[in-house]
């Protein structure tokens, strides 16, 4: 069976976004984007890189682990507004999303209904690994549902913003155990965790 993987980067104290969304590696933003850091993902993860990204340092391998990308709606739309329609032409695209009701990319496929029963469905296919790229809307609904958190922890705290997971009610403890880590020479951890 396939595993459910949310590979994210997130502060020191657990945010992925600022408070107003949008990117946080663009010009705006408080992670910084260092050499060290790109060639860990071109090394490890080079099917997370966007199409454009992939171009520009020439990167070609098919990837590692994932074949199929999951993102929420928030999180698509930062690709629309740089007028990327599909930021992962290289894996199967996902976007859920409830008011999306035309793909702007024929590539992209949206999905409007249960979160959880589409991940129940793409993961008793075979293929490879399912990314969830973001959000945490949509990281909350699939809370049950991931198998894997690899987390690319940045040095920064910014003191709040949007959550690694949002929407969840109440507390549903679930345990993980660290499986590997890399910390690079520019201050970012890698942290990969399985769950227990």
């Amino acid at each position: 069976m396939r595993s459910l993987t949310y590979y994210v980067a997130t502060t020191l104290d657990g945010f992925i976004a600022g408070p107003e969304g949008g990117d946080p590696t663009g010009p705006d933003g408080f992670f910084t984007v260092s050499p060290d850091y790109l060639d860990h993902i071109v090394a490890h993860f080079p099917e997370t890189l966007p199409g454009g990204a992939r171009q520009a340092l020439g990167v070609t391998a098919p990837g590692t682990r994932f074949d199929t990308v999951l993102e929420g709606r928030r999180s698509y739309q930062v690709g629309l507004d740089a007028g990327v329609t599909d930021a992962y032409p290289h894996l199967r695209h996902y976007v859920f999303s409830r008011t999306l009701t035309t793909s702007p990319d024929p590539a992209v496929e949206l999905v409007a209904g249960d979160p959880v029963a589409k991940v129940r469905e793409l993961k008793a296919l075979d293929g490879g690994g399912i990314w969830l790229v973001g959000g945490a809307e949509l990281a909350g609904a699939l809370y049950e549902e991931i198998d894997e958190l690899i987390l690319k922890i940045s040095p920064v705290a910014i003191g709040t913003g949007i959550p690694l997971f949002a929407a969840k009610t109440g507390t549903d403890p679930r345990r993980f155990t660290l499986t590997d880590h890399t910390v690079l020479p520019g201050g970012v951890a890698f942290a990969a965790y399985r769950r227990a």
